[in-house]
């Protein structure tokens, strides 16, 4: 079954909430987003993985004054999905506690739990270079 208006706009608001959580401090709600077992790949931002929502949320609270100020997340697009599941990119832009900013991609798969979209598994991928020809 193809993913509905209502699914897309539903992943894209999981997908969204996220910055609003982290940034709010609110650790305890990400399990309105993530999975029990979520995979949070963060390998190519010197992290290693994350398994699981326990260690997502103790990640965020090891980060103390390092995490940064502000998350935003942009250009959210759901590439594909079969009613059950679901991939979708999205850009994300992180102010740093240093004042600096940091840009990346998020990769997403969600699966529908009880009626809502839940994030099982995200890669972040750093952007460290500029575009050359």
């Amino acid at each position: 079954m193809p993913l509905t208006i209502e699914d897309r706009l539903a992943i894209t608001d999981v997908i969204s909430l996220h910055g609003h959580y982290a940034d709010a401090g609110e650790l305890d709600r990400m399990t309105e987003l993530f999975t029990e077992d979520v995979v949070y790949d963060v390998t190519a931002a010197g992290g290693g993985l994350i398994e699981g929502r326990a260690a997502l949320k103790q990640a965020g609270l090891d980060l103390g004054d390092r995490n940064p100020l502000a998350h935003h997340v942009t250009n959210v697009v759901v590439t594909g999905g079969d009613g059950d599941r679901a991939h979708a990119v999205s850009k994300a832009i992180a102010v740093l506690a240093d004042r600096g900013c940091g840009s990346a991609t998020y990769e997403d798969t969600l699966v529908r739990d009880g009626g809502r979209w839940l994030i099982c598994h995200r890669t972040i991928r750093p952007r460290r270079e500029p575009l050359t020809p």
